[in-house]
C-alpha cells in the first residue's frame, strides 16, 4: 500500500491513515527494511505473533440498544495514575530510531493525551530526556543484568528522573530466534551484513537525513554510563548478550524490591502459576505478555490465557495485557476478559515512524474513538463496568 505526505498529513494511497494497518504501511515505506522488520517481526515462523492478533477477532461483543449512553467516560487508573483511557505505551527497544528523538516525541504525545509512556532500557533517548520532554514521569522498563551494579545505577537514575513505576521484564533469559533479523545481518559482523544494511539505508535517504543525521546522538541513552562503546551497535550487542542473566529466579524479585521503592509490574507472565507467584513476591501488577511473539515461538496468544490469569489473582494485582492489540475495540475486548488495561507496542511505533509526535496523537485519538463507540454500543458508560456481560454468549 503506497503512502505519502500531503500538507503534513500522512496518507495511505489516496486516504488518510486511519487504522493500525494504515500506520504500518506508512512506517514500512519510511523506515529502512532492517529497522522495520526489527519492530515488526517475531520469533521463529511468527505463528505466535500472528495468533496474538487473530484471537481478538473471535471475541464477539454483546450489543445493547436503547440505553442512555450520553455521558460515556473512558477515564481509568493504571499504575496508580489517572489515564484518559486504560492504555499505556509499551516499552519498545530502539524506538528512538523510528523518528528523530523518537521516544521523547512519543512520550510527549502520550502525556498530552493523558496516558503513560514506558521507556525501554535499550531505548535511544535517556529517561531524563524523555521525562523532560513529556513534562510527566514515564514508566521505565528494566532487564535483570548480570552486573547488579549496572541495575542499581539504572534504578537510581530512574528514581532521580522522577519515575515511580518500574516494568520488570521477566521473559528474557536469552533473546528469541528472530529470523528476520538474521536475514538482515543484525546478528552478524563483517562486510556482507554491512553491505545489506548500507543498501537498505540508501533506499531510505529521507530516514537517513531526518533520523540518522537529524536525530543524533543515536547512542543507547540509558546505558551510556554502563556500556563501553555504547554508540557502537556491535559493541552494545556483545555487551547485552553477555549481560542477560539466565540464572534469575523469583528470589531476585525480592532483591529488586530492596532496590526499588516505587510500583513494580512484572511483564512476561503467561501462566496462572506465575501470576500467583507474582502475588507472593508482592508485585503491584503483572503484564500478561509473550513479548509480542518475539520470544517463545509456540507460546499461547496472550488474550487466550488472560481470563484464567485474571480470575486466579482477582483484585490482588493490577492485570495488564499486551500483544496483538490493534484497535480501540481490542482494548475493550481485553477489559471484558479481565484486564485492567493494555500495553501497546508496535502500533505507536508505526504511527511515530509515519508522522512523528502528531502521528502518535492521531493514533491515540482514533483508538479512543473506537473504544468509546464500543462502550456506547454495549451499553456501558464507565470503564469499571466493562466485563463479561459485554461479551456475546458469556454466562
Amino acid at each position: 500500500m503506497e503512502s505519502r505526505n500531503v500538507r503534513g498529513q500522512t496518507m495511505t494511497w489516496l486516504g488518510y491513515a486511519a487504522t493500525t494497518d494504515d500506520w504500518r504501511a506508512c512506517a514500512r515505506r519510511r523506515l529502512p527494511r532492517f529497522l522495520f522488520d526489527y519492530f515488526d517481526g517475531g520469533a521463529g515462523d511468527e505463528y505466535t505473533l500472528a495468533a496474538n492478533v487473530a484471537v481478538f477477532a473471535h471475541v464477539a461483543l454483546h450489543q445493547r440498544v436503547l440505553v442512555d449512553v450520553a455521558a460515556v467516560s473512558t477515564q481509568a487508573t493504571l499504575g496508580g495514575q489517572p489515564c484518559a483511557m486504560p492504555l499505556a505505551l509499551a516499552p519498545v527497544g530502539l524506538a528512538g530510531l523510528a523518528a528523530p528523538r523518537g521516544e521523547a516525541l512519543a512520550a510527549r504525545a502520550a502525556a498530552a493525551f493523558g496516558v503513560p509512556f514506558t521507556l525501554s532500557t535499550v531505548g535511544i533517548c535517556p529517561l531524563a530526556e524523555v521525562n523532560a520532554a513529556a513534562g510527566v514521569p514515564a514508566w521505565f522498563q528494566l532487564y535483570m543484568l548480570r552486573d547488579r551494579g549496572a541495575v542499581r545505577a539504572l534504578l537510581d537514575a530512574a528514581w532521580a528522573a522522577g519515575t515511580r513505576t518500574l516494568v520488570f521484564t521477566v521473559d528474557l533469559p536469552r533473546t528469541g530466534v528472530r529470523w528476520r533479523d538474521v536475514r538482515h545481518g543484525l546478528d552478524a559482523r563483517g562486510a556482507r551484513p554491512a553491505l545489506i544494511k548500507a543498501l537498505q539505508l540508501a533506499a531510505r535517504p529521507g530516514w537517513v537525513w531526518r533520523v540518522a543525521l537529524g536525530g543524533k546522538p543515536l547512542g543507547f541513552g540509558n546505558l551510556a554510563g554502563q556500556v563501553p562503546g555504547a554508540r557502537d551497535p556491535n559493541a552494545f550487542k556483545a555487551w547485552v548478550d553477555a549481560q542477560f542473566d539466565p540464572t534469575v529466579t523469583w528470589r531476585d524479585i525480592d532483591w529488586l524490591r530492596t532496590q526499588w521503592r516505587g510500583r513494580l509490574l512484572l511483564k512476561g507472565i503467561l501462566s496462572v502459576e506465575d501470576a500467583r507467584q507474582a502475588v507472593v513476591v508482592d508485585a503491584d501488577g503483572i503484564v500478561v505478555s509473550n513479548h509480542g511473539g518475539r520470544q517463545l515461538e509456540g507460546a499461547p496468544a496472550t488474550l487466550a490465557v488472560l481470563p484464567a490469569i485474571a480470575a486466579a489473582v482477582g483484585n490482588r494485582l493490577e492485570v495488564l495485557v499486551d500483544g496483538g492489540v490493534r484497535s480501540g475495540t481490542d482494548v475493550f475486548r481485553a477489559l471484558a476478559l479481565g484486564a485492567h488495561g493494555v500495553l501497546v507496542g508496535r502500533p505507536w511505533v508505526w504511527a511515530l515512524a509515519a508522522q512523528g509526535e502528531a502521528g502518535v496523537r492521531q493514533w491515540l485519538t482514533h483508538w479512543q474513538r473506537e473504544f468509546t463507540l464500543a462502550m456506547m454500543l454495549t451499553g456501558v458508560t464507565r470503564v469499571a463496568d466493562i466485563g463479561r456481560a459485554q461479551l456475546e454468549g458469556a454466562p
